[in-house]
C-alpha cells in the first residue's frame, strides 16, 4: 500500500448499527402493535436532540418503555436484536430554526452530532436511523403529485397520499467527500465560512444527477480548488442525516499542476498541509469532529 492510500482502521462513527432492521415486520400490524408493548424507544424531540446518561463506558442512549411516550409524537420501528424490538417516537413539530447542542456536558439530552462518535454501536445506528427519518418526515408531509397531506403508514417508512393513493419513501442524497493528496504527503483541506475559526476539512459536495460518483469528485474538486485530479478510490461511505445525505468517501491523486485556484463561492480557503502540519495543529479545530467520515479518512492518511 502507497504512503497516501487510505485503509480505514475504523468503520465511520455513523455506520455502526449492529442490529437488524427486520424489514419484514414494517407491513405487518399485528406484530408491531404486540411488540410496542415491549419496546426500548428512543425519543426525539423538535431539535433532534434525544435523553442521554451517562455511563463508566461513556454516554449511552436513554431508552424509554412505551408507556413513558407522547401519544402524539410518531412511532417508527428501528429494528430488533436478541433483546427484543426497538422503536423510535418523533416529534414532527415544526423545527425550522432549531439547532441542537453544540457540545454535551452530561446534560440529559444531546443531539447525534455531538454525541454519535461516543456512543456504542446500536446506540449510533438507531440515533442516525431515527433522525433520518424524522428529517424526513418533517420535509415531505405533503404528496409531491398532488399537494395533499399524505399519511405515515409502514411503522414510519411510508408516507401515503390519501387523494391519489400514491406511496413515497424515504430519501438519501448521494455526496461525495475526498481527500486529495499529491502521492508524496500532502493533502488538500479547505474550510467553509461558517466553521469555527481555524478548522478545516476534505472538499466534498453533491452528485449531480446523472453523474457516477468518480465523476462528482473529480468536478466537485476542479470547481472547489481549481485542479485536475486522477487515480479516484473508493474508500467507505457514512450515513448523514443532515438533513438526508450519504456521504462517499473517496482519494484522488492530484493531476498536472498542483495550485491551488479556489473558488470563494464555494469554499473560504483551501491549502496544501503536510501530515505534520496536520499533527501540529491537531488539537486547535483544524480537523473536524470525529463523528464525521471526513475525520476518520483524514487521522488514516496520517498513519498511513
Amino acid at each position: 500500500m502507497s504512503a497516501d492510500a487510505v485503509r480505514l482502521s475504523q468503520i465511520p462513527a455513523l455506520s455502526r448499527g449492529s442490529y437488524d432492521r427486520a424489514v419484514a415486520h414494517r407491513n405487518d400490524p399485528e406484530w408491531l402493535a404486540a411488540a410496542w408493548n415491549s419496546a426500548r424507544v428512543l425519543v426525539v424531540g423538535a431539535d433532534g436532540t434525544a435523553p442521554v446518561r451517562d455511563t463508566v463506558d461513556g454516554p449511552r442512549l436513554d431508552l424509554l418503555p412505551a408507556s413513558a411516550v407522547p401519544e402524539s409524537f410518531t412511532r417508527i420501528f428501528l429494528g430488533e436484536d436478541a433483546d427484543g424490538p426497538y422503536f423510535g417516537a418523533l416529534d414532527l413539530s415544526d423545527s425550522v430554526g432549531a439547532r441542537e447542542p453544540d457540545e454535551w456536558h452530561g446534560e440529559s439530552r444531546a443531539g447525534l452530532r455531538t454525541v454519535g462518535a461516543m456512543l456504542d454501536d446500536v446506540g449510533s445506528g438507531l440515533f442516525t436511523e431515527a433522525v433520518a427519518l424524522r428529517n424526513w418526515h418533517v420535509r415531505h408531509p405533503r404528496c409531491p403529485r398532488c399537494g395533499a397531506q399524505t399519511q405515515v403508514t409502514q411503522a414510519g417508512w411510508v408516507r401515503h397520499c390519501p387523494v391519489d393513493g400514491s406511496d413515497h419513501f424515504p430519501r438519501t442524497d448521494p455526496a461525495v467527500i475526498m481527500l486529495v493528496h499529491d502521492g508524496d504527503g500532502r493533502c488538500v483541506l479547505g474550510r467553509q465560512a461558517v466553521w469555527p475559526q481555524g478548522r478545516y476539512s476534505i472538499l466534498a459536495g453533491f452528485v449531480d444527477p446523472g453523474e457516477s460518483a468518480e465523476a462528482a469528485v473529480a468536478r466537485e474538486v476542479g470547481e472547489e480548488a481549481g485542479i485536475a485530479v486522477t487515480d479516484i478510490r473508493y474508500v467507505a461511505s457514512q450515513p448523514w442525516p443532515f438533513p438526508a445525505s450519504i456521504m462517499l468517501g473517496f482519494t484522488a491523486r492530484v493531476d498536472g499542476d498542483p495550485t491551488l485556484h479556489i473558488d470563494n463561492d464555494e469554499i473560504q480557503d483551501a491549502q496544501w498541509f503536510t501530515r505534520d502540519e496536520i499533527r501540529r495543529r491537531d488539537g486547535v479545530a483544524l480537523l473536524p469532529s470525529p463523528v464525521s467520515i471526513a475525520y476518520r479518512i483524514i487521522t488514516d492518511w496520517l498513519d498511513a
